[in-house]
Parts: C-alpha cells; structure tokens; sequence
C-alpha cells in the first residue's frame, strides 16, 4: 500500500480539529493566485462559506448576488461560457437544495466548468436542524450528467480538492461541513479527483466511507483490530465518478463491505457502492447513513450517537456482519 501519509493511528483520538469549510477557503485563495481565470460568486454568506479569503484578495474577480441561488448558478454558467472557472458558494441546503433545475439546465446540460460548494452540509450543522442539515445533495448531484462529486474527509483535503476542482474541466460540487472536525491527512497525503484510498488494510471486512465519517470507521478499525476483526477502511472522498477498480479489488478480498456517510444512503455513497457491487461482484452490504429519515436539531455528537453513525456503531455493524457470514458457512 502506498504510503498515504496519515495521522499517526495512535493518535487519532487526539488529532487537531478544523472546520473542512476553511480548507475550501485556502485553497480557492491559492487557486485564485496561480490562475487569473478563477473567479467566485457567492449569495450572501461569504464568511460562512469561506469565500471571504478570496474576496479580500481579489475584489475584482468576485461577484455577490445576494439571497438568490438560482442566479447564483446561472451566472456562474455564464462567466464559465466565457472562460472563466467559477466556484459558486452558498449553503448545501439552498444550494443545489433550492437550485438543482438551474444546475441541471444551464451547467451539466451545457457541461460548464462551474464549481458549486456546498457549506453547512449534513449532521455537522447541529442545532440549525433538519431545514438546514442537508443530508440529500449527494444524492441529487451524483444523478446529474457530467457532474462530479467530492466529499472531502477533512479541511487539509478539502485544500487539495479545491485546487483539483480548478484545474477539472468538468462540472464540480464539493460537499463541506461548518463544526469543526478531525485532520486524519497530512500535507504530503495524496489527493486526486476519482481515486478513492485504502486508510487501513484488513482482510475480514470492508468499511467504505466518504467524508467526516472516514475518521469514525479509522476508530471503529482500531477498535475491531483490538476485538479479533480485521478490517479495511476506504476513503472514497470523490463519490462520481467512483473508483471501481479500488472498492472492487478490497470487496473481492473481504467478501463483506460496510457503508458510511453522513447523508441519505438511498442515492447516497451506499446507494453508489450497492450499485456497483450488484453489477460487478455481488456482495453482502450494510449500508450505514440516514435511512429515509430528516435531521434534528442538537449538538453533533448527539446527532451521531441517535443515528448510530459513530465509531461504536460501525463496530457494532462490523461484528454483525462478519458473524452472520460465519453462520451462513
């Protein structure tokens, strides 16, 4: 396995914590200065989204539509069909919760360049509640012709992710979280737009993850390492397009495979996952993530624990499927 830089496992539970939003945020900063033709646009939550280090910089090459997603994208499309590369910012919930139609339209249809981020996304949002913990944009941006999608698993690779994103001919959404959360990568850990990376490897079990929710599957690994359960950790932080090649050849040699994200499984990564394997190698899955079911509002670690999305709870899940598998034998 390459040597993909990580935190050190040991000290996973006593990593440093980072919004992924400010991660964003420097990175479009660093994109803005190697390439003029970076330019953003924003509907009235430049400091929420980050956005701001690049307005202070580049003032010029900024644009605020104010509380008007729709025009947000379509004019994103528009400064894309001359050109530029633009990175449209507002909170996941409105944006593409309240845009989809215009993304469709005018920026997949036309397969423009725009990059649309989307802040404040899933459980992290905490006491804002169910109207604002987009749980469904993954789903609704992976159905989207030409679009790709990247959930990044912390602020340092969501950095590396914006500076793909510039350089990707293709149309991007980029999914970010607001609370602060764990840094499991480092500097020097890889990142490129479709690979997905093998965190841990193990041969009983297969815990694929995207997102916030690579660091809990790293503490349920270490947990079931402890327990006698050998299992593998895939970070797939690009869920469209999907590395096939990656998540088969870990199916192939676990035969289980565990699902986990912070948004709807219907459509969702595990829905990605399923599909996959359903046409590819036939497996036994369990998905684990929002089951047809909005947020609510609370603290994160409260949202987590009551719908069992942390390190416990994949343990649990793991032991459940690998013991299943040795009664059917």
């Amino acid at each position: 396995m390459t040597n993909l830089h990580l935190v050190d496992s040991m000290k996973l539970k006593d990593v440093v914590i980072e919004p992924i939003r400010k991660g964003f945020g420097r990175g479009l900063l660093e994109a803005g200065k190697r390439n003029e033709n970076v330019v953003a646009v924003c509907a009235d939550l430049t400091d929420s989204t980050q956005i701001s280090l690049f307005a202070k910089e580049f003032p010029e090459r900024f644009v605020e539509v104010g509380i008007a997603e729709q025009n947000l994208v379509t004019v994103g499309s528009g400064l894309a069909a001359q050109g530029k590369i633009p990175f449209v910012s507002s909170y996941a919930a409105f944006s593409p919760g309240r845009n989809w139609e215009q993304i469709r339209t005018t920026i997949c249809l036309n397969d423009r360049p725009v990059k649309i981020v989307g802040s404040h996304a899933g459980l992290y949002t905490g006491a804002d509640g169910a109207t604002h913990q987009m749980l469904e944009d993954i789903a609704l941006m992976r159905v989207l012709p030409n679009m790709v999608v990247i959930a990044p698993g912390d602020s340092l690779e969501a950095e590396k992710a914006t500076l793909a994103m510039a350089e990707d001919s293709r149309p991007n959404y980029i999914r970010l979280s607001r609370e602060a959360t764990p840094i499991m990568t480092t500097a020097k850990s890889p990142f490129e737009i479709g690979k997905a990376y093998v965190y841990t490897g193990g041969t009983d079990v297969t815990i694929i993850s995207t997102g916030t929710m690579t660091y809990q599957a790293m503490l349920a690994a270490e947990m079931l390492f402890k327990e006698g359960i050998d299992a593998e950790v895939v970070h797939v932080p690009t869920i469209k397009p999907l590395d096939n090649v990656t998540i088969l050849e870990s199916a192939r040699k676990t035969g289980l495979v565990i699902t986990v994200e912070e948004a709807q499984i219907n459509g969702g990564l595990g829905g990605a996952v399923a599909e996959l394997l359903g046409e590819e190698l036939p497996t036994h899955i369990k998905r684990l993530g929002m089951r047809d079911h909005f947020g609510e509002s609370g603290k994160p670690e409260e949202l987590f624990e009551n719908f069992g999305l942390t390190a416990k709870h994949i343990a649990l899940a793991a032991h459940e499927i690998t013991s299943n598998k040795k009664a059917r034998s």
